[in-house]
Parts: C-alpha cells; structure tokens; sequence
C-alpha cells in the first residue's frame, strides 16, 4: 500500500507542477467557475482523483489514505481544483445510497457540490436552508445557500431540505429549471464560491424520514480530515518556499537563515508542521473519525494560519506585496479556519463529546 500512495503521491505531484501549480490561481478566467477545468481534467479524469472514497460499485476507488495524499500534494501546490467541492459532495451521496448514477457521474469527473453548510462552516439540521415540496411529477426545493465552495461549474449540487417528516438529502442538477448560481469575490483566489438559488427547481429525494444527519455528519467527519490534509500540505509549501528564502536573501552581508531570530522562528514552525503531520496520520488510522476529524482540524486549521503569516513576515518586504505568491497561501489559510467549522469550533465539538 505504501508503494500505491508514494505512486499517486508523485502523480499528483507531478501533474500539479506540470499544470502551473499556484500560478493558475492567478490566470483563471474572471468569468469561469473559479476553477481550471484543463487541470481538472487531468487530476479528475486522467488520475482518476475525482473516484476516490466512492464505492466499487460506482467506480469509486481508494480510501481515506489516497484521499490524504491527493489533498496534501493539491493544498501544497495550491491547485484551483473542485477535488474538495466534489469529494464532500459525493460522500454525501455516497452516505445515502441511493444515487448511484450520480455518484458514478462523479466519479468519472463530473464536478459536483454541497449546498447547506452554516455560518460556521458547518451542517446542522436545525438550520436548514432550503424547504422541499412534493406534487404530482416529484419534488422540488426553493431557497438560497450565499455562499457554497465548488458550485461554480457544477453540474450536481447536493443540498438537505426540510420536508414535513424532517430534512432529507435531494439533488438537483445546475442546469434545471429555477436553478440559479452567482459566483461571489472571495479572499481566497483558489477556492471559488458561489451563491445557490433554488427556485422551486425539480430535485431528487435521496433520504427518507428526515434522516439527513446519517449521511451528511459522516461526509463532515471525512471532509474535515481531507481539509487537515491540504492545510499541512500548504503549511509545508510554504514553510519551504520561507527556508528556500532564508538560504538565498542576504543582509548585513549574511544570509538571512544564519540569523538566531530567524533559525529560531523557522524552526518553531517546523514543530508546528510536523505535528500536524502527526495529526492527519492519526486520523487516518483511526477508528473513530468523528474524534479525529476534530481533532485534526483543531490543531491544522491554526497551524496553517499562523505558519503562513509568519512567512509573510520571513519575506520582508516583498512578502507584503499581494503580487508574491505566500500571499495566496496565506489567503486559502484564512478561507479554511472558516471552512467546516474551524478550529474554535472544533476543539468545543471536542471538549463536549469528551465530556470536559
């Protein structure tokens, strides 16, 4: 298996930097989905990244270990993909079986998103944005998400409605009639969002009985781990990218990194970096992913902020112009401790599920 993962390890690696790597973030199309479909097409299709975690029998592939991988290696090349975007969403259908030829839709490449998360980032099932009604040809869902990661260029958008018996997962195409999707400007040049407008749009039930929560909280458990994931890729990335810097600028007729002040800052987020390391490998291997889902975003999630702002710092002065490209890890840093509810949130979910 460890041969398997160093082999998608250097796939994935390998495409990123063949495609332009954090620079696309900086050439996509303003009127696009916010995502760069060639790059897509290679890390969805070609690689086959778009299948993973999804069931056999839809043509998914992998697990959680390829899922890890694959987000590291994007998080530290900082690739505007929809892997997250889809990967959340087809868990949730996944968790509902009963939407295998979406799902196997997905799997082949087709982008797909969720629409229903919080303020915080997260899903909770007393605060349901859309409502679903059911008449003679089937259901349909009206009701506005304002802001949803991915869904810009999807062609599935995954949501929970409320219905008389609870709410419950449907999806809808983007396509379909009263379907209305608006990209928004985000801080984070590499993760579009976009506002979900559904206008009594014809959907497809996937849940009964208001059991949205049995699909949707482990989709959360397993998006929070694959977030760790890109967040310690792009806590590594730029750690480098600072170290690579220290090495080469000179002043006072020294390089920067022989400075003690320097060597010690850089070698406190190294302490940070690995431990994250530590806790997106625990989390893999656990049993509980519920724990460690929370357990690997309390901790990452503020690794990757503060990891990124000290490189802006550890550049100098041109590590303040927006033109440097620590600027846009430092941008995808901030977006994240929004995402899935953040770290604050996490350790909250933690000390009360551990009874503290």
């Amino acid at each position: 298996m460890s041969t398997e993962l160093d082999a998608l390890r250097s796939s994935v690696r390998a495409a990123a930097a063949e495609l332009g790597g954090h620079d696309l973030c900086r050439r996509l199309d303003p009127a696009g989905p916010g995502w760069d479909s060639r790059a897509w097409s290679v890390l969805g299709e070609q690689i086959g990244t778009a299948a993973l975690g999804l069931p056999e029998s839809s043509g998914g592939i992998g697990g959680l270990a390829e899922m890890v991988v694959v987000a590291e290696e994007l998080g530290a090349a900082l690739l505007p993909v929809p892997f997250l975007s889809t990967l959340f969403a087809g868990q949730v259908l996944a968790g509902t079986g009963s939407a295998d030829e979406v799902v196997s839709d997905i799997a082949e490449g087709t982008p797909a998103a969720f629409a229903g998360l919080d303020r915080r980032g997260w899903w909770s099932p007393d605060h349901v944005p859309f409502s679903a009604a059911e008449n003679s040809t089937g259901w349909t869902v009206r009701g506005r998400a304002p802001a949803v990661f991915g869904a810009a260029g999807s062609r599935w958008i995954v949501t929970v409605a409320a219905t008389p018996e609870g709410p419950d997962v449907f999806v809808v195409e983007a396509s379909a009639d009263g379907a209305l999707i608006d990209r928004v400007e985000t801080l984070d040049l590499s993760r579009a969002q976009a506002s979900v407008t559904l206008t009594d749009t014809p959907a497809r039930r996937l849940t009964t009985g208001g059991s949205a929560s049995t699909a949707v909280f482990p989709a959360l458990d397993i998006a929070c781990i694959v977030l760790a994931a890109e967040q310690l890729g792009g806590a590594q990335a730029s750690l480098d990218a600072t170290v690579r810097y220290a090495k080469e600028r000179r002043q006072f007729g020294r390089e920067i990194g022989s400075f003690q002040a320097v060597k010690h800052s850089l070698a406190d987020l190294l302490v940070l970096v690995e431990s994250s390391r530590s806790a997106v490998t625990r989390a893999v291997e656990a049993d509980d992913l519920t724990e460690a889902g929370s357990v690997a975003q309390a901790w990452c999630s503020d690794v990757y902020r503060t990891v990124t702002a000290e490189a802006v710092q550890l550049h100098g002065g041109i590590g303040f112009t927006w033109e440097h490209h620590c600027h846009l890890y430092f941008r995808r840093a901030r977006a994240d401790a929004q995402l899935f509810g953040g770290a604050a949130f996490h350790r909250e979910r933690l000390a009360l599920s551990l009874a503290w």
